[in-house]
């Protein structure tokens, strides 16, 4: 061994104070050393010189190394460094050189162990986690990353964990009794989406007890996998094995798998199709589809071919239901696997009976459709590239002959004699495509020498097949080309007829109000030329007013159905007197559907008719007005007679002659509206009633009544004939009871009644003073109606329009009677 040193696989110690006067600490300290720095690995040569810092500062350090002995070779030894104190100023440090090679060895294995475990986790797409007592211990990157978390420290319980990946709580608390139990658990779980995964995620979840033979708690190995790929397979699979059943269950197809000859699957509608349960089939010879054995060999024969050939079988063969019967089928044949005969082929039966009826039926269509077109008054000829094929009943009756004559002849054999003939063309085939038609109007020569037009259409059918056809649709329009001619005369003849009738006509478009057409008077009406009214509005060639009223109506009349009228002042033009007066007329005439609406003014010029009219009207009024004032002439004298008879009566009866004198009174009132309306021609004025009736009072009793007229024009006031007579005989009492209660007693002057008539925007207000006092407590409500005095006031106003008030001002009373419409009429003029 090294002097001062410890061998391979030996222990031992050396300890040495330092001598006085020794060089200082750090100097001499390499001489304790046994192991020199040639033995030292390079790998551990940092810790070698460690250890001599160390050893000259005498300073405390435990430090590995590994050396290469030449005859144990590479070795791991531990030295420990321990200053210490022999005494005063004794220093000493102890030095013990360990032997730990197995112990490294072993040491570096596990950790280069752990090392490959850590990267082996790393990498791994499995989430892996190590559990003790239910807690986390370690786990990888991927394990946080599927649970969408990267806050998993060592300790964090397992049920967190989970819980916080979106497991729910009684999820986890299942998982963790069950794997108590058995120990080991694998399951699948869903992890919601959330704050942490943007989608769901679906993961295997694998959780094993671990074995240990140690004291402690029980450890647990967790491993979770992504499974979402692997379940989208799973059920895209499960889509596509769910659509394959019910294409072959569900479809109306009947559907045959067979191999080797046998039936290994028939799905529902073959069953039906053969009367036979899928069961009963299943396990039979696809020979007891058919009608024979025979047959089936021959259809065999045929669909190897096939097969062989294009990969495929397509035809037509009889199938044999339960019963016995036979039906025709569609059978299509493939191999299930290309280029496997052995794995077996797909059949689809589809039963075409039906087509063999519905041929059927086309040919008794066929048959019913020329029944049809035999009675149709349209002419139908099919021409083919040999000549006329058919025709029917109408188009053998306009040429005048039977289809013998002309089958196999070209249709210009009834042509006329016109080079450019409709019926020489030979371009149709070229110049139409299929169904496509073309319209002519020509004229016909038939087999009898008859000429006639006929209107008519060709199509081209069967243009891409060898079949062409050219089928013409002939229309004989003889008549409604005489119609026409017929037409074009009468329309002359009304156009004359319109040009000299004496009415103004004018024929307009509904939708743009334009003049389509118009005679002379209609410009006479106008007051304008011809061409300067067609095709205008009414509105620009008539003045403003006048043009809007017309378009008005023609706005109205389009809208009734009957005709609208109007009478429509003209201004004369100069030199011609008096305004024209025009009786229109407008009236909707509607056209065709693809035609527009037209309207038709017609107007007669009335002025002369309107003249004589309110000549007549004239005359009439001025001699009922002329009755009128002497019926009313003769009633103001009769009026005035019974007043005379009544102021005898009071002569000859003088207790009775207050009462009489009242009557007189109201006699006179009532004459004076009525002399009134003889010298009035029109209503009465509200004004010239009041100082008719205030002057005969005056009259009658002596007393001066002072009127006075107040307000911008009086004369807008006149009474209603039904309420002239109740207000005059308002007024007259209302005077009357002025003069009653203003006598003067004896030896007094007597005062005089003022009356002013106050006119204001809408209504009039009559005011009665005279000196005197009303009764206390007086109102006009308390007075019952009567046929004298204030009763007969209120029995006489009018319900509507008129108020009345007796007031006190000082020592006069006032009694104010208010009219308004209707009591009284508002009218213009003075």
């Amino acid at each position: 061994a090294p002097r001062g040193g410890v061998g391979p696989g030996q222990r031992g110690a050396r300890t040495r104070a330092p001598d006085a006067g020794a060089p200082p600490d750090g100097q001499r300290g390499g001489s304790l050393m046994a192991v020199g720095r040639d033995l030292v690995e390079a790998e551990s040569m940092a810790d070698y010189e460690r250890l001599q810092t160390a050893l000259r500062t005498r300073s405390r350090i435990e430090v590995r190394y590994a050396v290469r002995h030449h005859e144990s070779g590479r070795r791991w030894l531990m030295t420990r460094v321990e200053p210490a104190e022999l005494g005063p100023q004794r220093g000493a440090f102890s030095v013990v050189t360990v032997d730990v090679t197995e112990e490294e060895t072993a040491r570096r294995r596990n950790q280069d162990l752990l090392t490959e475990l850590t990267t082996i986790l790393d990498v791994s797409p499995a989430g892996i986690a190590y559990l003790r007592d239910e807690e986390l211990v370690r786990c990888n990157h991927r394990f946080e990353t599927l649970l969408g978390g990267s806050d998993y420290p060592p300790g964090k319980p397992f049920d967190a964990i989970l819980a916080s990946a979106g497991v729910p709580a009684e999820t986890v608390a299942a998982l963790i009794d069950a794997v108590r139990d058995v120990g080991t658990l694998e399951t699948e779980l869903l992890l919601p989406a959330g704050t942490h995964r943007r989608n769901a995620i679906w993961c295997t979840l694998a959780l094993r007890r671990t074995h240990e033979t140690g004291p402690g708690a029980a450890g647990m190995v967790v491993v979770l996998a992504d499974a979402t790929r692997m379940k989208s397979q799973q059920s895209e699979l499960e889509a596509l094995a769910r659509e394959r059943e019910l294409m072959f269950n569900l479809s109306d197809v009947g559907i045959v798998y067979q191999r080797d000859g046998q039936i290994a699957r028939a799905n529902q509608a073959m069953a039906d199709l053969v009367g036979h349960a899928p069961e009963a089939l299943t396990g039979s010879p696809v020979s007891r589809l058919y009608e024979s054995e025979a047959a089936s060999q021959h259809y065999l024969h045929g669909e190897k071919r096939d097969l062989l050939t294009t990969g495929r079988s397509h035809g037509e063969r009889q199938v044999r239901r339960r019963d016995g019967s036979l039906f025709w089928a569609q059978v299509n044949t493939r191999h299930v696997t290309a280029g496997q005969p052995s794995a077996g082929t797909i059949m689809s039966f589809v039963d075409v009976d039906d087509r063999q009826r519905a041929r059927e039926s086309l040919v008794q269509l066929a048959d019913r459709t020329r029944a049809i077109l035999d009675s149709v008054l349209v002419g139908i000829v099919t021409v083919g590239d040999s000549g006329i094929e058919w025709m029917n009943r109408s188009a053998r009756r306009m040429f005048g002959g039977e289809l013998g004559d002309f089958v196999g002849a070209p249709i210009s054999v009834v042509a006329g004699d016109e080079l450019d003939h409709p019926l020489r063309r030979t371009d149709y085939g070229e110049t139409l495509e299929e169904a496509q038609a073309e319209t002519f109007e020509c004229r016909l020569r038939a087999r009898d020498g008859r000429h006639f037009w006929v209107v008519g259409n060709v199509v081209v059918t069967g243009q891409d097949t060898a079949n062409r056809q050219l089928t013409y649709a002939l229309l004989d329009i003889e008549r409604r080309r005489q119609a026409e001619v017929s037409i074009v005369q009468a329309r002359a003849s009304l156009q004359r007829i319109i040009e000299t009738a004496p009415l103004a006509i004018a024929l307009f478009d509904a939708a743009s109000q334009q003049v389509v057409q118009l005679n002379q008077m209609a410009a006479t009406f106008a007051g304008r030329p011809m061409k300067e009214i067609l095709g205008r509005v009414p509105s620009q060639w008539l003045p403003g007013p006048e043009g809007a009223k017309l378009s008005a109506d023609l706005h109205r009349a389009l809208a009734t159905p009957g005709s609208v009228q109007r009478e429509l002042r003209r201004s004369a033009e100069e030199g011609e007197g008096a305004q024209r007066v025009w009786d229109t007329r407008i009236v909707s005439l509607p056209r065709a559907a693809d035609a527009p609406d037209q309207l038709l003014m017609v107007a007669s010029d009335v002025t002369a008719q309107r003249a004589a009219d309110e000549a007549r009207l004239a005359a009439a009024i001025a001699q009922r007005e002329m009755l009128i004032k002497e019926v009313h002439h003769r009633i103001k004298n009769n009026l005035q007679g019974v007043a005379g008879l009544l102021q005898q009566s009071a002569s000859r009866h003088p207790e009775a002659a207050g009462v009489i004198a009242e009557a007189v009174s109201q006699v006179h009132a009532i004459a004076q509206v009525h002399g009134l309306q003889v010298g009035v021609t029109g209503p009465m004025r509200v004004r010239g009633v009041v100082e008719a009736i205030a002057a005969s009072v005056q009259r009658m009793f002596g007393r001066t009544i002072h009127v006075e007229v107040h307000g911008v024009g009086p004369q807008r006031f006149a009474l209603t004939e039904a309420d002239s007579i109740p207000i005059a005989l308002t007024v007259n009492e209302l005077f009357t009871n002025a003069i009653k209660h203003s006598t003067p007693t004896a030896g007094e002057p007597a005062t005089d009644i003022r009356c002013r008539i106050d006119c204001g925007e809408t209504t009039v207000q009559i005011a009665i003073a005279n000196q005197g006092r009303l009764v206390p407590g007086f109102t006009l409500a308390g007075i019952p109606a009567g046929v004298s005095g204030l009763g007969l006031v209120r029995s006489l106003l009018p319900r509507k329009g008129a108020k009345m008030a007796i007031e006190a001002e000082g020592d006069s009373v006032i009694a104010r009677l208010e009219l308004a419409p209707p009591a009284v009429a508002l009218i213009d003029g003075n």
